[in-house]
């Protein structure tokens, strides 16, 4: 559970800002969104899979790149 302690004298607009970068970083709107339909196991097999040959692919590229220069 995140939470946020407004200190003493802070406006409740940047103790708001605060409690929302706080669940972002934490990912309870990643996994929100995950649980909000079934998802079999088969694709999610096959949307891993697909993440993980980008994230190879954008490794390969920016290798490349750093070779260019």
């Amino acid at each position: 559970m995140v939470q946020v302690i407004v200190k003493q004298g802070e406006s409740i607009d940047i103790a708001l800002k605060r409690f929302k970068k706080a669940v972002m970083n934490s990912g309870i709107t990643k996994e929100a969104r995950m649980h909000e339909r079934y998802e079999k196991p088969s694709d999610r097999r096959r949307r891993e899979l697909k993440a993980s040959i980008r994230k190879i692919q954008r490794a390969r590229a920016k290798a490349a790149e750093k070779e260019r220069d």
